[in-house]
């Protein structure tokens, strides 16, 4: 098994589990010194799903593998009826940032 860092996984594209195109890798989220999501800028089918949203947060548990992609478990998908996994990311003003 491979340790990564973190930076070598920003920029990754994502797929789930059954090979559909999810997004790319923007960010992690950090708890207690442990990865805890990911925050997924989303692309392909996805966008349709998500509505207004730039991308999502996906929990760490969602994640099947980190290689040359990171791939996800489907479940983690949004269906057309709502986002029961995921967290929507709305952008923030650069004032806040």
């Amino acid at each position: 098994m491979r340790v990564r860092k973190i930076t070598e996984v920003i920029g990754l594209r994502a797929f789930t589990d059954s090979g559909e195109f999810f997004g790319e890798v923007e960010e992690a989220n950090l708890k207690d010194n442990r990865i805890d999501g990911w925050r997924i800028k989303v692309g392909g089918n996805v966008v349709s799903l998500v509505g207004g949203a730039r991308g999502v947060i996906i929990p760490h548990q969602f994640v099947k593998a980190i290689s040359d992609v990171f791939i996800i478990n489907k479940t983690a998908m949004p269906t057309s009826g709502g986002m029961e996994s995921m967290t929507e990311v709305e952008e923030v003003p650069e004032d806040l940032v």
